[in-house]
């Protein structure tokens, strides 16, 4: 008989090294899992002890600036709209006399740097409230439930401050909501739709006594976007609408911000306040800002004018930049500008500010406009003419070397956007659509159809001003600089006209 011990002996070895060997792969695979469950839980503890909203209970109380009304500089219907809703906080008794439901929330629509932020500050001074401020953004976050956790940080702290500064009233200002306040979809569920829901819940006070008036003020460029069971009354009782400030308010914005600056004599702000058309109120503080940085880099003390308009020039289009062009590329800006120039003082007379051959961000030269008149409505005729103004500058080139250039891509982006604000608003020959039932090819068609008749007409323009670049062109080469009057002058005062 065969002997099978040494077989016997090989296979028990075998087997017992395999046990060995499952054992420690299970517990390597039990402890990494172990480990990897310890650093996911140190992360998701570690996120929320970040400053901002993630601390909130160990946060100190906010220290904000004291800003009046008064320091808010334009927006006056804005802020007598916003005093009105805060008499809400502050005559506490006499609202409840009548039987009027306190405010929850005030939103805040506008363009960015119209002073959404300042005016919330105002708003806490103005009620001698506790002031609380965040970001839409501090409350997303990828593990679910913190962004509701935070919302209820953010409440508890308000009334918490409140109380321990003996204050009846709150103020909890939360900047960009759309972050969290976006439309809710049947889709999958998200981690900022419990968001949003805890913020509903908590503007509605289900849980809480009325011992601290809360007042949630919002602010968001994109109220198109927010979900209709935050606009609602009952929740944000006022939707107030702070636009860019019209030629008084950006007069007052300048001079608030010129107050700790020494300024010339030769300054004058209600001719700034025309030239800074459709600047915000953030530009304007980084007009006069700039106008003292280039004071300083001169050596000088006072603002001048001059200063000022390099300011507002850098604030539009950038630092003024070294890069030359050659001779026969400086011609043909100059050409191209003066092409825009024309048209913008045949369409809209008055309306050029200068004319400029100095390269500055992305531009080799640029036409600064000032309209003689603010206008909120634009009929046909006003578009067409805008259109005609920047396609000035590809027609002149065609006029003197019979072809266009690179440097007329963005006047084609602007006329583009231009043609389509006449599509949706029903002032082209197709009349009133529904421009998103268009086609790609319909749009093609349409745009071309404006633009070509428009193109024929700027050309019949520029063709019976040709005098004017000859005339203009000497000295925009050589001083890289024509005033708008100096312009008018030598285009009104030709021998064709």
């Amino acid at each position: 008989m065969r002997n099978y011990a040494k077989e016997s002996a090989i296979g028990i070895l075998a087997a017992l090294l395999s046990v060995t060997f499952g054992y420690f792969i299970n517990i390597g695979a039990g402890i990494f899992t172990v480990a990897l469950f310890v650093v996911v839980y140190m992360m998701a503890t570690q996120s929320n002890k970040q400053v901002g909203l993630a601390s909130l209970k160990n946060q100190k109380e906010s220290v904000i600036d004291t800003i009046t009304f008064e320091q808010v500089g334009g927006q006056l219907h804005v802020k007598q709209e916003l005093r009105e809703a805060l008499d809400f906080l502050v005559q506490r008794d006499q609202i409840a006399e009548r039987g009027i439901r306190m405010m929850k929330g005030i939103l805040l629509t506008g363009p960015p740097g119209t002073g959404k932020t300042m005016l919330a500050k105002a708003a806490a001074n103005y009620t001698d409230s506790v002031f609380i401020a965040a970001s839409g953004s501090e409350f997303v976050e990828m593990y679910v439930g913190t962004g509701a956790n935070r919302v209820r940080e953010l409440f508890n702290k308000a009334r918490k401050q409140a109380k321990e500064n003996n204050k009846k009233n709150a103020i909890i200002f939360i900047d960009e909501i759309d972050v969290i306040g976006g439309k809710r979809d049947s889709g999958q569920h998200r981690e900022y739709d419990q968001t949003l829901n805890q913020l509903l819940t908590e503007l509605d006070g289900i849980y809480h006594n009325t011992e601290v008036n809360i007042l949630l003020i919002a602010a968001t460029n994109r109220k198109d976007i927010l979900d209709e069971a935050l606009l609602r009354p009952g929740r944000f009782d006022r939707h107030i609408e702070v636009s860019l400030p019209d030629k008084k308010g950006r007069r007052h914005i300048l001079e608030l911000h010129a107050a700790n600056k020494t300024i010339h004599e030769d300054v004058d702000f209600d001719q700034i306040a025309k030239d800074t058309y459709q600047f915000s109120g953030a530009q304007l503080e980084a007009v006069m800002n700039e106008a003292a940085i280039y004071t300083m880099r001169e050596g000088q003390v006072e603002i001048t004018r001059d200063h000022i308009q390099a300011a507002i020039d850098k604030v539009l289009l950038g630092e003024r930049n070294n890069r030359e062009a050659t001779d026969e590329d400086k011609l043909r800006v100059a050409r191209h500008e003066l092409g825009h120039a024309i048209m913008a003082e045949i369409t809209a007379p008055g309306s050029v500010a200068q004319v400029v051959l100095t390269p500055r961000g992305g531009a080799l030269g640029f036409v600064r406009h000032t309209p003689t008149t603010e206008k909120f409505l634009y009929t046909k005729t006003d578009l067409e003419g805008k259109i005609m103004v920047t396609l000035g500058g590809s027609v002149a080139e065609e006029l003197f070397y019979g072809e266009r250039s690179t440097g007329s891509k963005g006047d084609f982006d602007q006329a583009l956007q231009l043609v389509k604000t006449m599509v949706e608003s029903g002032l082209t020959s197709i009349g009133i659509i529904d421009s998103s039932m268009m086609t790609a090819d319909r749009w093609n068609e349409i745009t071309n159809q404006v633009l070509d008749e428009l193109l024929l007409k700027t050309k019949q323009k520029l063709e019976e001003q040709y005098v004017i670049f000859d005339q203009s062109l000497p000295q925009l080469m050589e001083e890289e600089f024509v005033s708008g009057d100096n312009f008018r002058n030598l285009m009104w005062n030709n021998d064709l006209n």
